[in-house]
């Protein structure tokens, strides 16, 4: 028998949930609308939004223009002066309230990140959850970590699809916890319809968000450029972050701008493999469609027999399929290690940036398929990429700089440590690396040389949550730092200098 969408996340009865506790969001013929001037209004011109899993249509974005967009900007700039003074006992009291809120529907916003992003249903519920938790921290902590600092003003945030909640909406709360009014384009490839319905309840709660959706290079000059943006939060692509830095360098204001880079596992004389495979299948959450995944692995020559045996056989441990599927209507929802890549597009260039490795003079090591088992007899499975790995991976392959962001690994074999260390610095600058030896003072002492932020000794580093820090080296991070204390330090006056990645200085934490 054929396996069927798993009635717990039906995506029609989602969507009637959605309506039934935010209707505001959508206008009388059902449309979705944005969030400007304190109220939902503005269908803009609607773009059709087609879900990953299974290709259906959830819905349509409201596409705005960059006039409305200005007035978007124009009132949330307003709001700010009047928030920035109220007293912090009721932001915090507010904030607390928008929690409480989230956490009533973590449930619905868990399963609509499966649709909107085809993440698996544990990982939507993380999303959800860390973002909930993380505020939480910061509004039990904020009046130590602000002291005597005063709010920014306006902070305008532009972020990527893959972490709607954990990094934009936790954002987004804490920014305002600071005494920042904000305003926030939601992601063009997923999210809008889970953080429509977190900024409805923000705003119910009285938090001064603005939600706006639209193309990217007609709202640029107004989220990034215009002089009422006080301070900007940007996660996404390099090419997209070099343009904005460039952008900003001319309007001086503050800015986070969080860019990828070729993160790399370093591994020399180690033995512990049982320790590797487990750290190589958690690398595989969400088909490494994340800023700090892992995705070349550079091995030392004689170690290779051992890595590839390790990997060989993660990798065929893993279950890639629909994340709505189930057996039996009252069955669990699958346990996969990811669904679908974020749209179709994005597994066409997967495939593009893997023939042209080959043909360029890569080596496959692996080419994994689809089970067939694991789907709908006749779904879509566009967005659907299988793991891929390469080893012998040559410099004039577009891939050997660039990360791909999705399932595809390339394994650099070195003979000595400085070509080690020269090839964990591939990129210039990485948010997150890691050595794994079994000799952990030759690993701490190389992981000096290597250009990440954070360094992992037998272990993988990860953005982190609460008071642990973030940031990057080199072009993978440009302005300050965030995390912790320093989230609430980046959109906020004080006296003391912001620690950050800028262009004429690079100020680093004790301990990133």
């Amino acid at each position: 028998m054929p396996k069927i969408v798993s009635p717990q996340v039906e995506y029609e009865g989602l969507l009637t949930q959605v309506k039934q506790i935010a209707p505001e969001i959508f206008d009388q013929n059902g449309r979705f609308l944005n969030l400007l001037e304190g109220r939902w209004q503005e269908p803009g011109t609607p773009r059709d939004f087609v879900s990953p899993v299974d290709g259906r249509t959830l819905g349509a974005l409201p596409m705005l223009d960059g006039a409305t967009a200005q007035r978007a900007v124009e009132f949330a700039k307003s709001e700010a002066a009047v928030w920035g003074k109220t007293d912090l006992d009721e932001r915090r009291a507010k904030v607390q309230d928008c929690l409480n809120l989230l956490r009533d529907h973590v449930e619905l916003i868990g399963k609509l990140l499966i649709w909107e992003i085809g993440k698996t249903y544990k990982l939507g519920f993380t999303d959800i959850d860390r973002c909930i938790d993380g505020v939480q921290w910061y509004v039990d902590g904020i009046e130590d970590m602000l002291g005597k600092r005063t709010p920014i003003g306006l902070v305008s945030n532009i972020a990527s699809w893959n972490y709607p909640m954990s990094v934009l909406m936790h954002a987004v709360l804490v920014q305002v916890l600071c005494g920042n009014s904000v305003i926030a384009k939601t992601p063009t490839d997923g999210g809008f319809i889970s953080l429509s319905l977190a900024f409805a309840l923000a705003r119910r709660a009285g938090l001064p968000v603005t939600l706006v959706s639209g193309p990217g290079g007609e709202l640029s000059d107004v989220l990034v450029k215009n002089q009422a943006v006080d301070c900007l939060s940007f996660v996404g692509g390099r090419y997209n972050g070099r343009n904005i830095a460039d952008a900003l360098g001319s309007v001086h204001k503050r800015y986070m701008l969080e860019m990828e880079g070729v993160n790399t596992y370093g591994i020399w004389d180690y033995s512990d493999w049982a320790t590797l495979a487990d750290q190589l299948k958690k690398g595989y959450d969400y088909g490494k469609q994340r800023c700090t995944a892992y995705v070349r692995f550079v091995v030392q020559r004689q170690q290779f027999p051992k890595f590839l045996e390790t990997y060989w056989n993660v990798m065929h441990s893993l279950r890639v399929g629909n994340p709505t599927l189930v057996d039996n209507a009252d069955d669990k929802l699958p346990d996969l290690a990811f669904g679908p890549v974020i749209n179709a597009n994005q597994a066409k260039d997967l495939d593009r940036l893997y023939v042209n490795a080959l043909q360029t003079g890569a080596t496959p090591l692996l080419e994994g398929q689809l089970d067939d088992s694991l789907f709908l007899p006749d779904q879509d499975r566009s967005a659907y990429f299988a793991p891929r790995a390469l080893v012998n991976l040559p410099r004039q392959s577009e891939l050997y700089f660039k990360e791909p962001f999705g399932p595809i690994d390339s394994i650099v074999l070195v003979d000595r440590i400085e070509e080690l260390v020269g090839e964990m610095n591939i990129s210039n600058g990485a948010l997150v690396s890691a050595i794994a030896s079994d000799d952990e003072k030759l690993a701490r002492r190389t992981a000096k040389e290597v250009r990440a932020f954070k360094v992992g000794i037998n272990k993988l580093r990860s953005r982190g949550d609460r008071e642990e820090v973030f940031g990057g080296m080199g072009e993978s991070w440009k302005g300050a730092f965030v995390g912790g204390k320093l989230l609430v330090e980046a959109v906020t006056n004080g006296d003391q200098p912001i620690l950050g990645n800028f262009e004429d200085a690079l100020l680093l934490p004790e301990n990133p």
